[in-house]
């Protein structure tokens, strides 16, 4: 067996580590993109550099190379979705991209450089989720559809007292009338515990008589 291809072998079983340890923390969090895609993506990207230095030799290393951040672009695109009025799956989309990144650095036979660039995403997955938590908690957006007796314009203040009462801020995004009561949908804007206070209103008053959250 050729060294080159020993090299080459490494350059797998190192991609395959690496996708394994991002691909574990998505599949504990159960994302759509999971421990054995990622782990397909990084020995992917791994194959691809190594086949693009055999094919294109000194003159043209990257000609594969370079194809696939587009093909990367169309798996990321894949896993973003819109759920009403929320966009979510961005963060899986962008660790298929570094995925695929780090895959190309081992191809390279770039391990440190690879290895650095697994601690600092690990980092920002796990280590970065207790300051999202604390952000969340201090302001966050929800979408609520709120179906209300009656369809007159006091109603609609009486209901907006209720947001300004509990010092959030609401944009009305849609407003329909049926029958006797009217349907409408609101971004609120609050802390935690100011949504939590809201909720408890809507259940204390006559005037909500469903609400979505």
């Amino acid at each position: 067996m050729s060294e080159n291809l020993n090299n080459d072998i490494i350059k797998l079983l190192v991609a395959l580590l690496v996708g394994a340890v991002i691909g574990a923390e998505r599949e504990y969090k159960s994302k759509v993109v999971g421990f054995r895609t990622v782990i397909l993506i990084t020995l992917g990207s791994c194959l691809f550099t190594i086949l693009s230095g055999i094919m294109g030799g000194e003159k043209d290393p990257a000609r594969i190379a370079a194809n696939i951040i587009t093909g990367i672009g169309f798996l990321g695109a894949g896993a973003i979705f819109k759920e009403g009025s929320t966009v979510k799956g961005t963060t899986t989309a962008a660790t298929i991209w570094i995925s695929a990144a780090i895959g190309m650095s081992i191809g390279m036979g770039q391990y440190e450089f690879a290895f650095l660039s697994l601690g600092i995403v690990m980092v920002v997955l796990l280590g970065f989720m207790w300051f999202q938590n604390i952000i969340d908690k201090t302001n966050s957006n929800r979408i609520y559809k709120i179906t209300v007796v009656g369809h007159s314009d006091a109603k609609r203040k009486e209901l907006e007292k209720l947001f300004t009462d509990c010092e959030l801020d609401a944009d009305c995004t849609s407003y329909m009338k049926r029958s006797n009561e009217m349907i409408l949908t609101y971004t609120i804007r609050g802390s935690h515990e100011e949504h939590k206070k809201l909720i408890r209103l809507f259940y204390e008053t006559s005037l909500v008589e469903s609400f979505e959250c």
